[in-house]
């Protein structure tokens, strides 16, 4: 089999070919994008931790209605 028809290299050949096709980000857009997934990151944390924290509040007065 020779180097040329093997089926690894043609796949390699396409998916560079492909890859040259791509519009990439600049590094501006890039910059502006991770920004904005972090902060939407860290704002769902908050979220999750302030709802966690008003649940285990609302259950811990719940078991003391119930023991106390």
């Amino acid at each position: 089999m020779s180097l040329k028809n093997n089926a690894l290299t043609n796949y390699i050949k396409k998916s560079y070919e492909e890859l040259e096709k791509v519009t990439w980000l600049t590094r501006k857009q890039m910059i502006q994008s991770s920004i904005l997934v972090i902060s939407i990151a860290l704002v769902v944390t908050g979220l999750i931790a302030l709802l966690d924290y008003l649940f285990s509040q609302g259950y811990i007065k719940v078991i003391e209605n119930f023991i106390g």
